[in-house]
């Protein structure tokens, strides 16, 4: 007879879980990069420049570029704005008029990537021309980029 009884002495059966809980920790750090790799492999626009032409360059394509100045006032009022006027748009089915207009003209190119619309918005103005004046645009084609421009 001994002072610690038997059954504390017999090994009793269980489960060693610290191997499974690496394994789990292992697999969910192999997920976790590769949903950050997929992320910053596929999820932004990236375009590389290319040097290896003449026609690639900088200036080049600055001249097959046109850009198309719109704007749009606190009051929500359209305006076509080239380098000597300010034409004033009364809705936006003038505005997608005046850009066919043009390219029938041949102002405007043809390939409507070549073609820059920077839309001008007023600080005080109503969201709801500006998104029309977005989708109208798109609608179109061409693509848009808003501009903030800070008055003194």
């Amino acid at each position: 007879m001994s002072i610690i009884p038997e059954e504390e002495l017999r090994e009793k059966p269980g489960l060693n879980l610290a191997p499974m809980v690496d394994f789990l920790f292992l697999v969910v750090a192999v997920f976790a990069v590769i949903a950050v790799t997929r992320t910053a492999l596929f999820d932004f626009d990236i375009h590389l420049a290319t040097i290896s032409s003449e026609s690639n360059t900088p200036e080049a394509i600055a001249a097959k570029t046109y850009v198309v100045n719109l704007s749009i006032n606190e009051e929500g009022q359209y305006k076509w704005i080239s380098e000597t006027h300010e034409y004033v748009m009364d809705s936006l089915n003038t505005i997608q008029k005046e850009f066919l207009k043009q390219q029938e003209l041949g102002i405007l190119p043809h390939e409507k990537e070549n073609v820059k619309v920077l839309l001008h918005i007023d600080k005080d103005a109503k969201w709801q021309p500006i998104a029309e004046a977005i989708f109208a645009v798109k609608e179109m084609g061409f693509p848009i980029h808003p501009v903030y421009e800070q008055k003194n």
